[in-house]
């Protein structure tokens, strides 16, 4: 190919990528203000002016036209031709998406934009101006931010309202304090006569009261919502191995086909072996944390959002500000450090009122790595205390749901029947016996000895650690050899909670027995454990895993009919393709449980259709004719 046609073909892509770019942002925004206008017609000009941007960004193409243009002689070098076809293409995508995401801003006809350092200096300018000429009606802006715009573009511009999500964050119980939040109170002083709001969806009593504290709020009115979420179930497994672990995930995700989950990691890297392990079974997952690149990051938000994958592998950096309405399933792969992080987390799954499913796995090595940190924390004593409560619901013998609800300040005296505790009573044994070899040994090593050496003890494993500390040569080593290891961390983990021994994390985690371990060590009381139970498919040979017969539905209220799942599947492929072709996630355009609703009720007009709950005016006139006759047809089939 001639270096001249290169050149030119360069620029015919960025040119076709920014017209279509131009146009789809300008379409969806149009629509928009259009919707808008049906709402509220005052501020319909707001909304128009927000559809025209799409469409300026077109002047990176003639700006990148005038920069190219002198290249584009006969004498042009095949170097600079193809510097040319790579920045054509270079441009012409971020024009692309540039476009595509004003248009999502737009889609759902309220004027909002961002300040951050995502944007250019020059989208930042832009921005200020529009909201000096009232343009933007919702600001986002974070709390650091907003910190070097208050003597200037607040000063200038008309707030009607400061809202602040995430206000647990303000205070200091709170379970993820910043302390640049703090810093809102200014708020209060430079703008008295401005009504402000604090939302937040964990934070227990004390920390409301901090937050009203912190704000300088007098006299505000306090809304309080239930704590429960009686369509997430709540289960917990104890004491599994990485491999058991995993083969309990897979087999978790196979009973829930083609539903979307979360899977919360403690660190960057389980994430990534997590993700890979899944995808190794043929299940599509991605990874977030904290650690990939910004545009890493948002690709697998994005996919995710819109259906492209099934799974993502995350740290507790992924969720904020997350509202998928259809995430079927949430796993922890490690405990929580607290409560509210934990109630968080789940709080992913079934936002649309259909039941869902909450996994947690917890074990030993996971209390004492987040001990080591709360440890380390500039909060010790508090972040010690909210592990522990962590702790005391991961080894709960009453209803979970009691004891969540409970902890953020709503009593509940009755149990829910439907949790893993409810569903699954636990059964006690003596295991006095059992105890006090576990307290000998611990005893006998001078009370210098870690859990994973005390299982190797106890279960006579001639290890380099075990030799060269000279443990092998203990009285207790082997005396516990009957027992599995598997179900020896099991049982230090309830003595742990017992309180039969406790973790000296600034003795390299030795092990040292309390007061009330002795009085069990000297038979002077009955130590009471909790019989280990295993699931069904655990106790296969390695590397066989259950097969899910059925294919399981989608849980929800009303029940549906056995024939709707393929009535159910039809609508949800039409929710799909209308979602690409509009650049919204599937949810936004229909939630799970409507499409659940229409399999139910079967409307067969668009007056039917519109009177469906979830379905208003707009989504009526635009969807209903394509429902209805997808309808129509699978009842003719009938």
């Amino acid at each position: 190919m001639e270096p001249i046609t290169l050149g030119y073909l360069g620029m015919a892509i960025m040119f076709t990528l920014a017209a279509v770019g131009s146009c789809y942002g300008t379409t969806i925004a149009g629509n928009a203000a259009v919707g808008a206008m049906k709402k509220n017609p005052n501020a319909f000009g707001n909304y128009i002016i927000l559809s025209g941007l799409p469409a300026s960004q077109g002047l990176y193409g003639f700006a990148s036209l005038f920069l190219i243009m002198n290249y584009l002689t006969d004498s042009v070098t095949m170097l600079q031709a193809a510097a040319i076809f790579g920045l054509g293409i270079l441009v012409g995508l971020v024009n692309f998406f540039s476009s595509y995401r004003q248009g999502q801003l737009c889609a759902n006809g309220i004027a909002a934009a961002a300040l951050n350092s995502g944007n250019s200096e020059a989208e930042n300018a832009l921005l200020r101006k529009n909201c000096l000429q009232g343009r933007i009606k919702l600001l986002y802006i974070s709390p650091e931010r907003l910190m070097g715009e208050v003597n200037f573009l607040l000063k200038d511009i008309n707030v009607s309202l400061f809202a602040i999500d995430e206000a647990h964050c303000i205070s200091q119980w709170g379970h993820d304090f910043r302390p640049e939040y703090t810093q809102l109170k200014v708020l209060r002083k430079e703008f008295p006569r401005i009504p402000m709001i604090a939302l937040t969806a964990t934070a227990d009593k004390i920390t409301r009261q901090d937050i009203l504290d912190q704000l300088q709020l007098k006299d505000p009115r306090i809304f309080i919502s239930s704590f429960d979420r009686p369509n997430l179930s709540l289960t917990v497994k104890r004491g599994y191995q990485q491999k058991e672990k995993m083969r309990a995930i897979l087999d978790f995700i196979d009973r829930h086909r083609g539903q979307c989950g979360i899977i919360y990691c403690m660190s960057r890297n389980k994430t990534e072996i997590v993700a890979a392990a899944l995808q190794r079974h043929g299940i599509s997952a991605t990874m977030y944390h904290a650690g990939l690149s910004p545009a890493a990051r948002d690709r697998a938000q994005e996919d995710f959002i819109n259906d492209r994958v099934q799974v993502v592998c995350a740290t507790i950096a992924f969720g904020m500000g997350i509202d998928k309405s259809n995430v079927r399933w949430v796993i922890h792969y490690n405990l929580p450090k607290s409560m509210e992080n934990f109630y968080q987390e789940i709080g992913r799954a079934g936002r649309d009122g259909l039941e869902s499913d909450t996994l947690l796995f917890y074990s030993l090595g996971d209390i004492i790595l987040l001990s080591k940190f709360a440890n380390e924390s500039s909060q010790q004593e508090i972040n010690l205390d909210k592990l522990h409560r962590m702790q005391q619901y991961a080894e709960a013998d009453i209803c979970r749901r009691r004891i969540l609800l409970n902890y953020f300040g709503e009593n509940r005296e009755y149990d829910c029947g439907h949790c893993d505790v409810c569903l699954n009573p636990p059964q006690r044994f003596d295991g006095t016996i059992l105890v006090q070899k576990a307290l000998s040994a611990i005893v006998r090593a001078n009370e210098r000895i870690s859990t994973h050496l005390l299982v190797d003890v106890l279960r006579g494993n001639y290890t380099h650690e075990i030799t060269s500390n000279g443990f092998d040569r203990l009285k207790t080593f082997g005396a516990g050899r009957d027992v599995p290891a598997r179900d020896w961390q099991d049982y230090l983990l309830q003595m742990l909670q017992l309180g039969y021994f406790e973790i000296a994390y600034n003795e390299d985690n030795h092990l040292k027995v309390t007061e009330s371990g002795r009085k069990i060590l000297f038979g002077q009381e009955k130590a009471m454990l909790v019989v280990i139970r295993r699931d069904k498919e655990e106790t296969k040979k390695k590397g066989q895993r259950k097969k899910s017969v059925e294919k399981e539905r989608p849980l929800l209220k009303p029940e549906l009919r056995e024939e709707d799942d393929d009535l159910f599947e039809i609508l949800r492929a039409h929710r799909k393709k209308l979602a690409d072709e509009q650049g919204y996630p599937a949810y936004i355009v229909l939630s799970d449980k409507v499409l659940h609703l229409l399999c139910s009720i079967r409307p067969t007009t668009v007056e039917a259709f519109g009177n469906i709950s979830g379905i208003g005016d707009f989504k009526r006139e635009k969807y209903g004719d394509g429902f209805v006759s997808l309808i129509r047809k699978y009842l003719k089939k009938q």
